[in-house]
Parts: C-alpha cells; structure tokens; sequence
C-alpha cells in the first residue's frame, strides 16, 4: 500500500490537522430542531452537559458562535445557519454513501444471503394521499411477509415534497400521481387508477349497478374530499366539464372518514378511487357516465442514484402487488 504524504496533496492548508466529529454535527441538527438543550439531549440520549461539552467543541473547531442561547428558546446564529445548512448535505451524502458501499456488499454475496441480510435495511417510501387508502396497507404486508425483518418508513406527501425528498436523498422511493416531469426524478409506471360513484353494498342496487349517467349526480348526496386534495380538483373539473353541480352535504380531509361516512349513511355517496372498495365489503364502485378520467400512479426514484438492495426489494413488491390486484395497466 503506498503512502500518501499530505504535504503533496494539492491545497494541503484545507485539510485540517482536527476538526469537527459526525456527533457533534449531529447534536448542532438535534439542538437547532429542537430549539432546546433538554430536548435535543433526550432525543439523543444523553445528558445535558454531554451536548453542552460537544457544541463548544464544534464551535471552537469551527471558530464561530452557532447557538444563540440568549432567548428563552436556543436557535441558530446567522453563522450557525449557513454551517447547519451544509452540516445537514454532509450527513445525507455520508448516509447515501454508506448505503451504497452496503449495497455493494451485498452485490458481493449471493442472493439467498442478500435477502436475509435485509434485515438490517431500511426503505424510506413516501405516497401521495391517496395512495394511503388501499395501496400502502398491501405493500408493506407483503414486504413484510418476504423480508420479515426489513425496516420501513411511510410518510404521506403532496407530490411536490416528495419529489423535494427525493432529490434531497432523504427518500429511496415514492408513489405518486402522473405529473409534470422533475429534473433529476425517474418515473416507472405501476398501473392505471380510474375513479368511480363509492356507495354502500346495499345502495349499489338501488342503482342496479349499473353506469350513473353525471347528471343524476345532482339527485344525490355527496361527501367528497377537501378542495385541498388533487383528488378533489380532479372530480370538480369533470362535474364542471360535465356542467353538473351535485350537492357536497359533506367535505373531509380524510379518506377514511369519508369511507366510514358512505358505509354508516347511506343516502351519502362519494367519488374515489375503485380500489378502495376492494378491501371494504361493504362498499362498491358504480361507474359512471361518462367516465372520469383515468390517471396514472408511477413509482418515483432519483434519476441515476444507487438504490440499495432493501430498495430494489420495494420496488419489485411494488410491481407484483399491483399486478397480483388486478389493477389496469398503465
């Protein structure tokens, strides 16, 4: 192995002799988040005077105050901003380096090894809101049921931070509805989502399932969606397309609630996805007529970036899951 002597390298004064640690990086993000040294040093786990005694190395490494302790809440000095600003990039490339040399690692090995070293693998997935109602609850089981020890986390995002998520490295993988195409993100289509009349089982023979033409919309009783969702803005272009002007009874930010509201009223009906019924027998999709427009769910990565093994397992779950429900094809 040869020997690298640091005074050969180019601009050796930018290589410091010390400097700061990944903790104390760590412990400037906790305390800045927190905006309190009790706060920040439970959440760490540990004491008080351990944060302390690691913030004043990190300052005097750095040659700047970071903290302003002199409110009643601790916050980032105008210095302390732009360091926790590139602080937070350098622990997010340090973990997507590590995830790559664990997933060359694992690259190295065969795949019977791979998949039971999955175990100590997280997948970081965010879903827009939708996706929460019938999609998530099928693909984590069935991650889980192939990978029991696979860790997994789950927000819910507007596609806008999801795609900002992605870019950032602080997500492995995303579902959202067809959009504008981001520079930087990758998509790969999952399947077909259409939206349907959701009524209770009992209410889809009155109707005698059959095809509910848009304008008898306006003899019922809706609860759709907040107009904050991309569902909802969905639905209200097609009744205005349609010039219908259905009564809304009632508004939710949740389709849950809106499910329960259908199943337990049921002179209420609500547009939503088909594939929400699939697992409330008690509800049913009636089409109507005209349709409204279908739309595409992809599956959203970064463009280019490596994707561990945990990461590539979500995304062939993904695939077969969607298959194995019979959702269309995109």
């Amino acid at each position: 192995m040869t020997r690298t002597d640091l005074g050969a390298l180019p601009y050796p004064s930018l290589i410091p002799a010390t400097g700061p640690e990944l903790r104390q990086l760590r412990c400037l993000i906790a305390v800045a988040e927190c905006g309190s040294f009790p706060r920040a040093a439970d959440g760490l786990g540990m004491s008080q005077p351990a944060l302390w005694q690691e913030i004043g190395r990190l300052e005097r490494a750095v040659g700047a105050e970071l903290l302003d302790r002199g409110g009643r809440d601790v916050g980032l000095t105008d210095a302390g901003e732009v360091y926790a600003h590139h602080a937070r990039r350098a622990l997010r490339d340090l973990s997507v380096a590590d995830r790559a040399v664990r997933g060359a690692a694992h690259r190295a090995v065969p795949d019977a090894a791979v998949a039971a070293d999955l175990s100590r693998e997280t997948v970081r997935l965010a879903v827009t809101p939708t996706f929460t109602a019938y999609l998530v609850g099928p693909l984590v089981a069935e991650l889980r049921r192939r990978h029991p020890g696979l860790a997994l986390t789950v927000q819910e995002l507007p596609r806008e931070r999801l795609v900002a998520g992605l870019l950032a490295g602080e997500l492995d993988a995303g579902v959202a509805l067809d959009g504008a195409r981001a520079a930087g993100i990758a998509e790969r289509a999952l399947f077909t989502e259409t939206l349907s009349l959701v009524v209770t089982a009992g209410d889809a023979g009155r109707v005698e399932s059959r095809p509910v033409p848009a304008r008898e919309l306006e003899r019922r009783q809706l609860a759709l969606l907040s107009g904050d969702f991309a569902t909802r803005e969905h639905i209200d272009a097609y009744f205005a397309e349609q010039r219908v002007s259905p009564p809304v009874a009632v508004q939710a930010d949740s389709i849950q609630a809106l499910t329960e509201l259908v199943r337990c009223t049921p002179e209420l009906a609500t547009v939503l996805p088909d594939a929400v019924t699939d697992d409330r027998p008690r509800l049913r999709p009636v089409p109507l007529d005209p349709p409204l427009p279908a739309r595409r769910a992809v599956l959203l990565v970064r463009d280019g970036a490596h994707r561990s093994p945990a990461a590539e397992a979500f995304m062939d779950v993904a695939a077969e899951v969607v298959r194995d429900r019979g959702y269309a094809p995109a």
